[in-house]
């Protein structure tokens, strides 16, 4: 086995089929930098979560390599692939246990000001402090329960003390109210500093910063650009940025 060497991702000439007929990924290829932040938009079913999925090998490629450090993901240990990247789902899951025990998760040896550390750095200080027992508050019993937005902002925290180079956020947002989710971009904000960031996105608002955004249509590129160089093109995103302008203006 070999370790990855930096925080690249390259996915050379990959397909992946789900029922072995309809290819989910079509022969893509891409190459993400170290420390580049790179965004997958498009149409839902396009294979934007299946691509974040071959990178941490939740399922292998049918063809082509997908390498992370420049190492096929095959020939990385689990362990060391698992290090090298923290995934943040749309609908994060917690263990009933402590909110303690739910952020040392990803860094079972971490101490309480390392944990703390997390917790502030992804804007949580607000609910430990609701709480009598603070970060010792057991979640799932006696009737506490989180809202999806702190659900949210509890697994940022997670992934901010994992501290792996590589971050994929698969819609972080998206059942957060607007108070949680200006949190939930401030704690994302945190999370990301210094990472190679891969964002699945459904709202365009968090992408217009990216370094280069991917269009996913049909399990190929359709596009990529960044965001200016996007609209210009007059394609695909650009279509889905009115689309998404003129949604927010219905909801102001």
């Amino acid at each position: 086995c070999q370790k990855p060497t930096d925080a690249s991702v390259q996915l050379k000439n990959v397909s992946y089929s789900y029922d072995g007929e309809i290819k989910a990924i079509n022969n893509v290829s891409l190459n993400i930098k170290s420390g580049q932040t790179v965004a997958f938009v498009g149409p839902s079913g396009g294979g934007k979560t299946t691509l974040a999925n071959l990178i941490t090998r939740f399922f292998d490629a049918d063809s082509g390599e997908v390498l992370v450090g420049g190492v096929n993901v095959k020939n990385i240990a689990k362990e060391d692939l698992t290090n090298a990247v923290s995934y943040v789902f749309q609908d994060s899951k917690l263990i009933t246990g402590s909110i303690f025990d739910n952020i040392r998760l990803s860094k079972p040896n971490a101490d309480l000001d390392e944990v703390m550390s997390a917790l502030e750095k992804a804007q949580c200080m607000d609910i430990i402090e609701k709480f009598d027992s603070g970060v010792d508050t057991v979640i799932g019993s006696n009737g506490v329960y989180l809202s999806g937005g702190e659900t949210q902002r509890v697994a940022i925290a997670r992934a901010i003390l994992k501290n792996a180079p590589i971050v994929i956020l698969d819609e972080a947002t998206a059942f957060a109210d607007p108070e949680n989710e200006h949190l939930i971009q401030k704690a994302l904000h945190e999370l990301r500093k210094g990472k190679t960031v891969l964002m699945i996105a459904h709202h365009l608002t968090s992408v217009q910063d990216a370094d280069k955004i991917l269009v996913i249509a049909q399990g190929k590129i359709a596009e990529e650009g960044t965001h200016s160089e996007l609209i210009a093109r007059n394609g695909i995103y650009n279509s889905m940025w009115n689309e998404y302008q003129r949604t927010v203006t219905w909801t102001v």
